[in-house]
């Protein structure tokens, strides 16, 4: 089955790759200047305008050097499916994080088809706003660097995204996304700075990337399936995290997930699962989490149905999250803390389908320890922290 949907996601990277270009735009030629001072922001606008009206493949260049960008959306219809944006230079948010605070992207394409972004830098510039939130003063969430919102058919391929006020790339509502070989970088400090986050989207494709941010690495929202994610190096971070989810009542599902190949370098989780511990019809089934190598993480494996930050109306409540069929398989390496497998399921919904599978995981060179509420399922191959489903 596996091999069946690696298959599927190698003709999806084939459909994608980009073909021969016809149409080119030149953000130059529109006005845009790399000094890092003078705003671009309508020069790729007009560039965009360009490319998606013409009738053959595009390419819109982003010559060497930094282009100051105020908030950007780039929306279809377009007349071709083809368009690729070719960035050789960095592109650079306002200084001043009220200019996009406020906004829910700094950079946003929106209901298109058929784009691919290759190379260059996005500095979101971020650093302003984590230091107002630290303050504990009153701020604004801040922008995501990158979001693709209602769009199919788009690679991401070699890109960098540094200091993001918050998430680096967003894909929401979105159809066969290939996410490849990004370098994603933000004090481990900053908060809310996600690497990758995927929400209501399906055919999703996240392989051999760096990320290294203050929350999660990647991160699962509801109504993700089939997402595929291999060659990972998390740290620091939050670790991979599908959730929170169940935070309302109708809530859609995550489905159909594989997590392949990762290292987490001291990251305050590994692999987790995380649901608001209050009613939800919301669901996980269909994950599996294998050949992970842990390096100093607080919580290598981890289920958490009893997350309530802040206690906002969740306190003494059961999560209505169901998680099934959640197999984890050659995972090891070191913890941080004495309870490296920490399944804390929902007195509800009890974790059903369970299936620990050579797991070697150890604490400051002894034995670590596992922890189970309301989970159950199976174990082969060589356990350690011994079981306790």
């Amino acid at each position: 089955m596996l091999k069946f949907i690696a298959f599927l996601f190698s003709l999806v990277f084939i459909f994608l790759s980009p073909t021969t270009v016809g149409a080119s735009y030149n953000v130059d030629d529109f006005g845009a200047k790399g000094d890092g001072k003078t705003d671009s922001t309508h020069a790729f606008l007009d560039a965009w305008t360009g490319a998606c009206g013409s009738s053959s493949p595009a390419t819109i260049y982003v010559p060497p050097g930094s282009y100051l960008l105020g908030r950007a959306v780039f929306s279809g219809e377009c007349k071709n499916n083809d368009i690729t944006l070719q960035i050789d230079g960095t592109l650079v948010a306002p200084s001043d994080y009220s200019v996009l605070a406020s906004s829910d992207s700094w950079l946003s394409f929106q209901g298109v088809n058929g784009v691919s972004i290759n190379g260059g830098t996005l500095d979101g510039q971020g650093s302003a706003l984590w230091n107002c939130k630290s303050s504990g003063n009153s701020c604004p969430s801040g922008a995501r660097s990158l979001t693709f919102m209602n769009s199919k058919n788009i690679v991401v391929n070699g890109l960098s995204s540094i200091d993001s006020q918050l998430y680096h790339i967003v894909i929401d509502g979105s159809e066969n996304v290939n996410v490849r070989d990004v370098k994603i970088v933000a004090s481990g400090s900053s908060p809310n700075t996600d690497g990758i986050h995927v929400q209501s989207s399906t055919v999703v494709s996240i392989l051999n990337s760096n990320i290294k941010t203050g929350d999660d690495c990647i991160s699962v929202g509801p109504g993700t399936t089939n997402l595929w994610i291999e060659e990972i190096e998390c740290g620091p971070g939050h670790g991979i995290s599908i959730g929170s989810l169940g935070k309302d009542d109708n809530e859609e599902g995550v489905q159909n997930v594989t997590v392949s190949t990762v290292t987490f370098t001291g990251t305050d989780n590994g692999l987790r699962i995380k649901s608001w511990a209050r009613p939800s019809n919301g669901f996980v089934k269909g994950v599996l989490f294998q050949d992970a190598t842990m390096q100093n993480v607080q919580n290598p494996v981890i289920i958490d149905q009893y997350y309530c930050p802040h206690g906002d109306d969740c306190p003494n409540q059961a999560s209505g999250v169901k998680i099934s069929q959640v197999t984890y398989k050659n995972i090891h390496g070191t913890s941080a803390t004495q309870v490296a497998v920490k399944f804390e399921c929902s007195p509800k919904n009890p974790c059903t389908g369970i299936v620990l599978e050579d797991v070697n995981l150890s604490y400051d060179n002894h034995a670590a320890e596992s922890s189970c509420a309301n989970a159950d399922g199976t174990t082969s191959g060589l356990i350690k922290p011994a079981g306790c489903l």
